[in-house]
This record gives structure tokens, sequence and C-alpha cells, in this order.
């Protein structure tokens, strides 16, 4: 397992070691005790998720209230996805800034969010699953968004607006600048 950090503090990119033979692969993705030496990052998964998307879905920007937030830990099993980190920490250096990384179930790679960063993703294939590892429960009402569609941030896609399927509950987000005035963004922790 190799850690990359991204340009936002808090977002890694996941390297994993793919073991193949003749009868097909095998990959440990995911481990704990790796992830907090490279990291400082005390991930303790409290639940798992699996979404299958048609090619062009576009989910969130999503993220959960501070504290206690929910660390992410993002692969795909199948097809492959654009994944977007969004620095939505107010007082953060790079507060507003976000950056993409490819994930592939051929690549076996992973993104890893600490709490409080908002997350989005594009299928790039029809079928795509991805499955996310969370450091807490989903809780409805400790849950959020903001229009991945809002030309403020200037997310840049893989498709035209028109190719992506959007949730209705994402499409009505508040835009960046709505949930910054009204209070609903988390505080960076400096860490």
């Amino acid at each position: 397992m190799e850690i990359t950090t991204l340009s936002i503090a808090g977002a890694f990119a996941v390297s994993n070691t793919v073991h193949g033979d003749d009868r097909g692969e095998f990959v440990e993705w995911f481990r704990a005790d790796h992830i907090k030496n490279h990291t400082g990052l005390d991930f303790s998964t409290i639940q798992a998720n699996l979404s299958v998307s048609q090619k062009g879905t576009l989910r969130g920007i999503h993220f959960a209230d501070v504290p206690p937030g929910q660390a992410k830990y993002v692969t795909c099993a199948t097809g492959s996805i654009q994944d977007y980190v969004v620095d939505i920490r107010v007082g953060s250096p790079t507060f507003g800034q976000w950056e993409a990384a490819t994930i592939t179930a051929h690549d076996r790679n992973a993104i890893l969010l600490d709490v409080g960063l908002g997350h989005a993703f594009v299928a790039l294939e029809e079928g795509t699953t991805v499955t996310y590892l969370v450091t807490d429960h989903f809780k409805p009402h400790a849950e959020h968004a903001i229009n991945p569609l809002d030309s403020e941030l200037g997310l840049e896609f893989p498709f035209s607006g028109n190719q992506l399927l959007v949730s209705s509950k994402d499409r009505e987000a508040p835009r960046f600048a709505d949930a910054l005035s009204s209070g609903m963004l988390p505080k960076w922790s400096g860490r």
C-alpha cells in the first residue's frame, strides 16, 4: 500500500499492490495500521457502503456535521470513477479548492478523505460499483450536500452537464456561497 498526500490537507491517494496469477488476483485493499502510520488518521470503520451507478452518474458533493464527521475510504469494485475532494472547511488554507483523481477497479486504487472534506464522484463506466468505508454511521439529520454543478466551485466533469445524471437532492442542494453564509460548513481543525 502506497499512500500519497494530495494538494488538500487530509486527502490521500492510495495505490494498492495487485497480486495476480492464472487463478485471478488478490489485493489487500485496506489497512488501518498503514493509514495511521502514513497519515496520522485513526480510521476506525463503523459502516461500509456500496453504490452501483450508470455511466455519467454524479453523486455529491456530500459531507457530514463535524464533530464527529465522517472520514471516507473510497474504491471501485467494478468500473471507474472520477473522484472529487472539495475543501469546504472554513479557515483551511485550501478552502474552496478541489482535486480530482481517477479510481478504477483495474488499478484497485482508492481515495482517503479526512472528516470535514466534501466528496463527489462521476461514474465513468456503466454499472460502476463504488465501496466506501466510513468512520461514522449514516445520520440523516447530520448529512449535507452542496450543489456539484455550482459554477463558483468550477468542478470539471468528464461529461457535459446534460450527460450527467444528478439526483434532485444534489441538484437542489445549496450553492457553495449559500452553504458558507448559512454556517453549515465545517471548520478546519488545523491538522
